[in-house]
């Protein structure tokens, strides 16, 4: 058995299902069931709780219950009790290790997010937050040493709806955000959509109709996990049309779209403009300015230059990290303990992880912070969408991933980066962009190009995604074309 290849950065992923030639299945109950032992044992090693409590939920994914039964067998055989918390969504598995309902010493949520429907995973947390890439090392080589052997008494399984205490938290931040005068109906009067894509989001349409909102026209609520309709993703352009398109339609206020497991979210504007991405992050920041003044906001490396203007605009500092939201979250909290003030630490994807919030990417608790923008804004006739109005957009936009055949990838990608800057630094025009925080980035000012490209190593893969951004008509096409002649492509 290959345990390091179950490695997904901060998260375990793998093969649960049959059915797509070439990928054997790699997530076995037995494996599920050593890697629940091997987690009980990691936590007795580092937080000295000889019997914990997990918390486990899962998202709708057809392999959920066999993996969430076979972890939580495992884990008890090793000790731990395990509350059973059935479908659920991965911030709230969080919350079960801070609220007084569990007070977990762990969580364990069972999700891939977007991946196809044959992928499986696991996601960790204890109250401190999500685990990091070494902590799921540490867990897998437990397992593959066999050191996971517990010869104390079992531990014991209860079963647990949480969904409802943590959808009573979004549903009194929303209360206490708007302050309304009919303080339990306080977005009355607001037409506001949910797209769950048949993920594990639609909670969040019950939430809003509680408060008083007209939610007619959400649509794939349903958890299914062969997610007929379309991918839950808000990064997937055929989801983001559905949603923007069921706005449209219904004259509605505002969209909200979650992906699977509803640690990422985007919003969707009245006339149906999508709001994800660059905007996304635009608007939040926005928000997150106001509160508190001068914050400096932490984001991935392939964000725009108008966001960077945008930001400093509203009196922020943009601070442009590395992509992985992990990496992005734990910048944000390194500024923090520094002494940098940093409110939000956000990914293009959605993963978006503000102080208030434990530093948690929670989409349903984005989506509650700018609804109660909303709705406040909607008290004047107005609209979300007006805020980022002067967000400057680029023309052209495109990402190339470039794929690396040499078995040793990343010492060639490494030389590959070395080779492109020495190039760019002799091309007219071109200027190597610094502090830069991952691979190699380079503004380029000529008349015909006016944008910028990045290209970095892939997180995981024997991959080199080259972002080319650009403000005028043909810019990309110029600055590919000048690529290609310089080796790259």
């Amino acid at each position: 058995m290959n345990w390091k290849k179950l490695q997904n950065g901060s998260d375990i992923r793998g093969v649960a299902l049959e059915g797509i030639e070439g990928e054997n299945v790699n997530l076995t109950e037995e494996v599920i069931m050593t890697i629940g032992k091997s987690f009980v044992c990691w936590l007795r090693k580092t937080m000295g709780v000889e019997n914990p409590t997990i918390a486990v939920g899962m998202d709708c994914r057809l392999s959920g219950n066999a993996i969430k039964g076979a972890f939580i067998k495992g884990a008890a055989e090793a000790g731990a009790n395990v509350v059973d918390c059935g479908l659920a969504s991965t911030p709230a598995m969080f919350m079960t290790t801070i609220s007084d309902t569990v007070k977990a010493t762990a969580s364990v949520m069972v999700t891939a997010s977007h991946l196809p429907f044959n992928r499986n995973g696991l996601k960790f947390f204890t109250p401190k937050g999500g685990l990091d890439s070494k902590d799921i090392a540490a867990i897998l080589e437990i397992a593959e040493n066999g050191e996971y052997a517990y010869d104390g008494a079992k531990g014991n399984a209860t079963v647990m709806d949480f969904m409802s205490v943590y959808s009573r938290h979004i549903a009194d931040y929303i209360r206490e955000g708007v302050k309304a005068d009919d303080y339990d109906h306080p977005l009355k009067g607001m037409h506001i959509i949910v797209d769950a894509g048949n993920g594990n989001g639609g909670f969040f349409e019950k939430i809003l109709r509680s408060l008083g909102a007209n939610t007619e026209g959400s649509q794939f609520l349903e958890p299914d996990g062969h997610f007929p309709n379309h991918i839950p993703n808000p990064e997937n352009a055929e989801a983001m049309a559905s949603v923007c398109n069921a706005v449209e339609i219904t004259n509605a206020d505002l969209g909200v779209i979650f992906d699977t497991d509803v640690d990422r979210s985007a919003i969707i504007g009245r006339k149906g403009e999508p709001i994800n991405r660059n905007s996304l992050i635009a608007l939040i920041s926005a928000v997150i300015l106001e509160e508190h003044p001068g914050s400096t906001i932490v984001t991935d490396s392939v964000t725009s230059d108008g966001l960077a203007e945008y930001i400093s605009s509203k009196g922020g500092k943009h601070h442009r990290f590395r992509r992985g939201y992990k990496n992005v979250i734990n910048e944000g909290i390194r500024l923090n303990e520094n002494g940098e003030e940093c409110w939000l630490a956000i990914e293009t994807s959605g993963h978006a992880a503000l102080r208030e919030n434990h530093f948690l990417d929670d989409g349903a608790y984005l989506a509650a912070k700018l609804i109660v923008h909303a709705a406040k804004m909607n008290r004047e006739g107005k609209q979300v969408h007006e805020i980022i109005a002067s967000l400057k957009q680029p023309k052209e936009s495109k990402e190339i991933r470039i794929k690396l055949t040499d078995p040793d990838f990343k010492a060639y990608g490494s030389k590959v980066l070395e080779d492109m800057k020495a190039k760019a630094e002799e091309m007219s025009g071109w200027t190597i962009v610094q502090p830069n925080y991952e691979g190699l980035r380079v503004s380029c000012t000529n008349a015909d190009e006016d944008g910028w490209w990045l290209l970095r190593m892939s997180l995981h893969d024997p991959v080199m995604p080259l972002n080319i951004e650009s403000n005028v008509e043909g810019g990309v096409e110029a600055i590919e074309r000048k690529l290609k002649a310089m080796g790259l492509l």
